[in-house]
Order: structure tokens, then sequence, then C-alpha cells
């Protein structure tokens, strides 16, 4: 009796340790390929350096509200080749649905730190540690992944399901 307490006890101090989105998670997809070696290249341009990022930004929020997703927010440049595989990542086959059903993907070209920036400032973020940058926001405009913006900043050098994984936990 006193070892089934005891694993009631370490299981629900487990369970209160655990970040809350990871107890509201969404299952990843098991991407393809196995290594960002295997990306068909050339990689995509993801930024419109043109681009209104108002526009774009308040366009992704509508689409957001009417299909009950998350924002996407993308912060990077075409000249970052992290932010180019992880652009190639999510548009593979076996990736872009899920991602489709839960975000609303927005790209947001901020230059060499030098534009758009106060798309970031206006959840908290001053200053961007890196690139890409992600910020996920909610219907109704609050950030959900606050503290969380530069994990993917080294994507080259991690495993195609290690950035589906990071995608997964903001989604309910």
């Amino acid at each position: 009796m006193k070892l089934r307490a005891l694993a009631a006890v370490g299981l629900t101090a487990a369970l209160l340790a655990a970040p809350a989105f990871a107890l509201a998670a969404t299952k990843a997809p098991t991407p393809a390929l196995k290594s960002i070696a295997d990306l068909p290249t050339p990689l995509p341009y993801p930024y419109n350096e043109q681009a209104d990022a108002e526009v774009d930004l308040a366009a992704a929020i509508k689409a957001a509200k009417k299909h009950k997703k998350l924002v996407l927010i993308d912060l990077g440049g075409n000249w970052c080749g992290d932010c180019r595989v992880f652009a190639g990542i999510i548009e593979q086959p076996d990736i872009k649905p899920w991602v489709d059903k839960h975000y609303e993907v927005v790209a947001i070209d901020v230059g060499r730190y030098t534009k758009n920036m106060q798309i970031p400032a206006r959840y908290g973020v001053d200053k961007l540690k890196g690139v890409p940058s992600f910020l996920v926001v909610d219907t109704k405009g609050k950030l959900v992944n606050d503290g969380a913006f530069f994990a993917l900043t080294d994507a080259r050098h991690m495993t195609p399901q290690s950035i589906v994984d990071w995608l997964a936990q903001w989604p309910k």
C-alpha cells in the first residue's frame, strides 16, 4: 500500500511540475524526413521582403479567429538558413496538413533586425535573440508561448521531429 501511495504522489508531483502546455499539447505528426539533410533543395524563401507586415498579421489573426486556430508569427529573414530550414520542414507533405489544421502561419521579414520590430515589441519582446523567432498567439490576441520564442534559432542542427514537437506544444 505504501508503494502505491508513493507512486501516486510521484505521479502527481510530476504532473504539477510539468509545464501547462505539455499537459494540453496535441500529438505531433511523425515526419518522413529523419534529418534536415534530407530536405529537398533549394530551400524556400519564406519572407516577402516587400509585404506590409501589419496587413499580413491582421489577415492571419482574422483567419485564425474564423477557423479557431492559433497564429504562428514567424519572425526572420530570407538570409537566415535556420529560417529557411523551418519553412522547408513545415511545407513537407506529411507536416503541412497538420500545421494548417492548428495554425495560421504568417512570415514576417525583420530584415537584419531593422524592420517590423514593432510586432514582437507588441507582445513584450523588445529584442530578438536570433531568428527564426516565433510568437504563438491565440484568437484573443494573447501570447501563448511566453518565454519560448527562440527555441528554433538553430533549426538546421535539429531533427525534423524536434521542430514539429516544438510546434505541437501549443495547440490544445
